[in-house]
């Protein structure tokens, strides 16, 4: 059971890093006013950068966090 919750988890997470991917991408090709994006996903992920690196030990910690989940599942899906 433990590893069905898992396995979705890590579904929900790759699809989410693609949905991120994608909209950054089509946010770059046709500017800020992409027909359905609803935010500035740029100017959001800037916010959170900007965020981290004003929070001094904290934001770097949080950074080293979130780098490290999404490097195990980069190298994860490397070695499959």
């Amino acid at each position: 059971m433990l590893e069905k919750v898992k396995n979705g988890a890590d579904g929900a997470i790759d699809v989410g890093i693609k949905l991120i991917s994608l909209s950054i991408i089509l946010q770059i090709i046709f500017g800020p006013k992409v027909a359905f994006l609803t935010g500035d996903v740029i100017g959001s992920i800037l916010g959170i950068v900007w965020t981290l690196g004003n929070g001094g030990l904290a934001g770097i910690i949080a950074a080293l966090i979130i780098w490290r989940l999404l490097d195990k599942d980069i190298v994860d899906e490397l070695k499959d």
